[in-house]
């Protein structure tokens, strides 16, 4: 179970990682050709450079902006996976406190299973938990 949940985070994460590299290679690989336009039509010196040179240069636009963008993102979705833990496991540790047991990595972890098959079961029976009559 905790295997298929780091896969499917782990999945999440490239996929991230890909559509945000992605978007940032396009933004700077424009950014690269603009400038490399102006360069050409206003600037003598980089007019004369060879293509390869201006196209080596446009590249490591693209490239800059697919790892910044890419690593951006990663961050992002990291610091949001660490908020949403931490959330979870003060949870853990109110209710298990509440209960009088010690709130030790086993108890949050037993803790986290319990609620999440709650939560399962009552996606399996919808208004299960909600109805009280």
């Amino acid at each position: 179970m905790d295997r298929a949940r780091r896969r499917e985070e782990a999945d999440k994460a490239y996929d991230v990682q890909v559509k945000a590299g992605t978007e940032g290679a396009l933004r700077y690989t424009a950014i690269g050709m603009g400038l490399a336009i102006l360069g050409h039509y206003t600037w003598p010196v980089f007019r004369r450079q060879t293509l390869a040179f201006k196209g080596f240069l446009v590249t490591g636009f693209a490239i800059f902006g697919l790892v910044v963008h890419a690593e951006n993102a990663l961050q992002s979705l990291e610091a949001e996976q660490r908020r949403t833990e931490s959330i979870i496991r003060r949870e853990a540790r109110i209710d298990l406190t509440r209960r009088g047991l010690v709130p030790t990595e086993t108890e949050i972890g037993k803790w986290k299973a319990e609620r999440q098959s709650r939560e399962t079961q009552g996606n399996a029976t919808p208004g299960s938990e909600t109805q009280t009559s």
